[in-house]
């Protein structure tokens, strides 16, 4: 069974952590002490003398089981098959950083030496997480090819089709470095046999015990189809005193978030169908702040190149520099959004309704330079700074746009609980200009539910790096 595999694994993950960690603890010894230079400082003044290397070996009896225990609190011990990298990353930093504070909480609080060098903690850590990052891609690897050869599988049986049962194989499927092997599907709606991808059904529900008793399973998948939830608390019971482990994957998954905000009503789970933390007011207080200190200095570094497209376009073309177009942002208000003029003056019936296209007769040849760049987006920074627009955030439709997609895209107007942004996640991954407006809005919402600091700061680096050139402007 893949649950006591995983007990024997995590029992052997610790010891090889522990490993991990002596020898970070000596390597950091030796290159602050050996190899650094003595005018490496970053400010942390230190004197020339240092602990020999037993007495900083000592600090390990309680630095190792600490480790462990903030390890095991920060979830790198949970299984690992369906998580990614940077999730792997993100959490070993967390970890190390509350490990670090700890240490030094020890070290200069408790046993009050300050002799222990400031410089050889930083170099601990940075030494700390890259040893342990690199094992866990091994590791990763490692586990990804015996899965692929079939070995440390996850048994499975899904009760119930439904598209969230199509959805669920179309998951396993694709990614068989997860190590997820489905035996079949229960359900009372499909004949016998029937496949989907290779996955065939292989009895009905009420077989569920027989099943149970008679083969190994290590998981349940629970996805009825959303007419039959009135079977969901007998097959509830049915798995639970089996003792194998049940998941819910709900019908209706297209409705809730993938972060669903769930609330204890005395005692009543209620799920709340859209989390949008900017919905807080400190969230909306942080990233406006952010926004109009990033769009000063924007609006300071782009000065001299702003300057020059002006004049170009006053000296290559009739008509106004500043292109003025009626966007809809926030709460569904419109509103008028600046952008420098790429285009010939056209009469505003012609121009609310049409997209760009290659070789655009009306695009100026500035204009076609400006729009590849994104230069011609830079005057929206006003717009950031009167409360508009955002530098991240969805980008803004023309209203005759907003209300052909309402009509057409489920969950289209969601994306005007935030402000609208200059850049936004589905710019940074590909999807701007003449792109699929589905996949748009599926990146628009998962932004608008998964929204961090973090993920802003995130997009801003991946817009410089690949943001700015639009191979799909015309």
């Amino acid at each position: 069974m893949i649950k006591n595999n995983q007990q024997t694994f995590n029992r052997i993950h610790v010891l090889l952590d522990a490993f991990i960690i002596i020898l970070s603890y000596y390597i950091s010894y030796k290159l602050r002490f050996e190899f650094l230079p003595a005018h490496f400082d970053f400010f942390l003044l230190e004197t020339a003398y240092h602990y020999p290397v037993d007495i900083y070996a000592r600090q390990l009896f309680y630095i190792i089981p600490g480790y462990i225990v903030i390890y095991y609190l920060g979830h790198l011990y949970d299984p690992k098959r369906s998580k990614g990298k940077r999730v792997e990353l993100w959490n070993l930093l967390k970890a190390n950083t509350i490990g670090i504070i700890y240490y030094i909480i020890v070290l200069y609080v408790f046993i009050k030496d300050i002799h222990f060098s400031r410089k050889f903690i930083l170099v601990f850590f940075v030494v700390t997480v890259l040893l342990e990052y690199i094992f866990r891609l091994a590791l990763a690897a490692s586990l990804q090819h015996l899965r692929r050869k079939g070995f440390n599988m996850k048994h499975i049986l899904v009760v119930g089709y439904s598209q969230a049962a199509e959805s669920y194989i179309d998951r396993i499927v694709n990614n068989p470095q997860w190590g997820y092997l489905i035996h079949g599907i229960l359900d009372d709606t499909k004949k016998k046999h029937l496949a989907y991808k290779g996955v065939h059904v292989i009895g009905t529900v009420d077989e569920l015990k027989y099943f149970l008793a008679t083969n190994d399973l290590d998981e349940i998948a629970i996805t009825l189809s959303i007419d039959e939830y009135s079977k969901l608390e007998s097959i509830v019971s049915i798995c639970e005193k089996s003792g194998v482990h049940t998941k819910f994957v709900p019908d209706y998954h297209n409705i809730i978030p993938t972060n669903p905000y769930t609330e204890d009503l005395n005692g009543l789970p209620v799920i709340n169908i859209r989390n949008v933390p900017l919905s807080n007011s400190f969230n909306k207080f942080i990233k406006r702040v952010i926004d109009i200190f990033g769009a000063i200095v924007a609006l300071i570094i782009f000065s001299i190149p702003m300057i020059i497209v002006t004049i170009i376009i006053k000296l290559t073309s009739e008509g106004p520099i500043i292109f003025s177009q009626n966007r809809v942002g926030l709460h569904n208000r419109e509103f008028k959004m600046y952008k420098f003029r790429s285009m010939a003056v056209q009469t505003e019936t012609k121009e609310r309704k049409a997209w760009t296209t290659i070789n655009d007769p009306r695009v100026t040849k500035i204009g076609s330079i400006i729009r590849k760049t994104s230069i011609d987006e830079l005057p929206q920074l006003f717009n950031v700074l009167k409360g508009d627009m955002s530098l991240i955030g969805p980008r803004p439709e023309r209203p005759f746009f907003v209300e052909k997609f309402k009509e057409e895209i489920p969950r289209y107007m969601i994306k005007h609980q935030v402000r609208p942004g200059l850049t936004g996640w589905a710019q940074v991954n590909g999807y701007r200009g003449d792109t699929s407006i589905r996949k748009r809005i599926d990146h628009d919402l998962y932004y608008i539910e998964n929204w961090t600091l973090g993920l802003d700061f995130k997009i801003l680096v991946m817009t410089f790096f690949k943001g700015f050139v639009n191979k799909n402007a015309y």
